[in-house]
């Protein structure tokens, strides 16, 4: 009888333990929206993402474990376009073309020049606080991407159709934002706001985005010049 009695005594804690965590993944539900364009019905929609800050007493689930990412560089193109990192994350710049590269960034994000290197090398750039960094290459004018660095793992990236999916939400408080690749932040800016989340009202609806100017077809160089149209690459 003594020896059942320590077994109960082993057994409850487990049972416990159990019990709750299955009472936190209850409590948790997904968060959906999506992007309406203004205009045009057959515009293409940008790369955008929302994500939300937990405010107060809400609950924020813990970050990702990763901590390196990669921006792939081939075919004069970068790869992903859109890449999401927490903040204090390192991304790694691998050069798999048979040329050299000079990536750089002089945005609010992080502004950095990893200067020239050669075919087969990698440099690798900590994004330390939160922002939007534009990327460029300073020799083929053709290549941008964009690392959004956030302080938040609460994020979606839209899919094709322009809806975002947000799995595992905490019921409370939170901050909504929205970034979305060709408008200015003055507009995105007013999609900011606070929002009460809770399994019956999980819907954030739709999120009307005006009329998109179309994007300007060259940015400046590293040096904040045109670049030279005429000039051959010997790169």
């Amino acid at each position: 009888m003594a020896r059942l009695l320590g077994m109960k005594w082993l057994i409850w804690p487990l049972i416990l333990a159990s019990t709750l965590a299955k009472a936190q993944t209850l409590s948790t539900f997904d968060v959906r929206s999506h992007l309406e364009l203004s205009g045009s019905t057959r515009q293409p929609i940008p790369p955008a993402v929302i994500w939300l800050k937990p405010l107060q007493q809400t609950p924020s689930p813990p970050g990702p474990t990763q901590e390196h990412y990669r921006l792939l560089q081939k075919n004069r193109m970068f790869t992903p376009h859109l890449l999401v990192v927490p903040v204090g994350s390192v991304v790694q710049f691998p050069n798999a073309d048979p040329f050299f590269h000079n990536v750089f960034s002089l945005f609010d994000g992080k502004r950095f020049d990893l200067g020239l290197y050669e075919a087969g090398s990698t440099k690798e750039v900590t994004f330390s606080r939160e922002g939007v960094s534009y990327i460029f290459c300073n020799i083929h004018p053709e290549m941008s991407a964009v690392v959004l660095s956030l302080s938040t793992p609460l994020y979606a990236i839209a899919d094709k159709n322009g809806a975002f999916h947000l799995r595992e939400i905490s019921s409370g408080d939170y901050e909504l934002h929205l970034w979305m690749e060709g408008v200015p932040e003055s507009v995105l800016e007013k999609f900011t706001r606070r929002v009460h989340l809770t399994p019956d009202a999980g819907d954030l609806g739709k999120l009307a985005i005006p009329p998109i100017k179309e994007r300007p077809v060259s940015h400046p160089n590293k040096f904040g010049q045109p670049y030279d149209q005429d000039a051959k690459p010997i790169y």
